[in-house]
């Protein structure tokens, strides 16, 4: 294997341990430590990472690694989680959604126009990312497009990243030569 292609193995473990981690914390609320490591380890098997001689070692390291990156903190005994390990786990979390595709597209594309300040660019470099990864296509830096439903979804990521009016929803019965923006989409044309 090469070594971008481990590199990326590697990235995503971390990734889904963390991701393990941090759920554990939010579900429960507040994890006692000695509690922490079998939910995490429960979730990793449900994500289909199977566990090996020094999972606990992982876990734990990962769990400080946590702690030292302030996503979680100790109180009282307990291990709770930050405000930036809810921003974290947010953004994991949002990096699954997917969109259901109906089994015939209605012929209508949905945009998002978003105006974010630039004091804010952390938050719209956020906002593109995450569209990126649930499927939209850029047509400029903030106006993106899809071609199914997905009103739930934008609702869900404004009251995630407190953007309401900076976030425009907008059905669109055609877009100028949208013939290769149909072919990424797999549609008719």
């Amino acid at each position: 294997m090469g070594v971008i292609e481990n590199n990326l193995r590697k990235s995503r473990r971390r990734e889904n341990i963390q991701k393990a981690i941090l759920s554990s914390v939010k579900v429960a609320g507040l994890l006692s430590v000695s509690v922490l490591a079998p939910n995490s380890m429960q979730y990793l098997k449900s994500l289909g990472i199977v566990p090996g001689r020094r999972q606990k070692e992982v876990i734990q390291k990962s769990k400080k690694r946590l702690i030292d990156n302030g996503l979680l903190r100790y109180s009282n005994g307990f291990i709770e989680l930050t405000k930036k390990g809810e921003a974290r786990i947010n953004l994991l979390e949002m990096q699954d959604w997917k969109i259901d595709k109906p089994p015939k597209w209605d012929k209508k594309w949905r945009m998002l126009i978003f105006d974010i300040p630039e004091r804010k660019k952390g938050l719209r470099n956020k906002i593109r990312l995450t569209l990126l990864s649930i499927g939209f296509l850029r047509l400029q830096d903030s106006v993106w497009i899809y071609p199914y439903a997905c009103e739930d979804l934008v609702n869900l990521l404004k009251a995630d990243f407190r953007v309401g009016r900076d976030l425009l929803y907008i059905i669109v019965d055609s877009i100028e030569n949208d013939k290769n923006h149909r072919k990424v989409f797999n549609l008719p044309i």
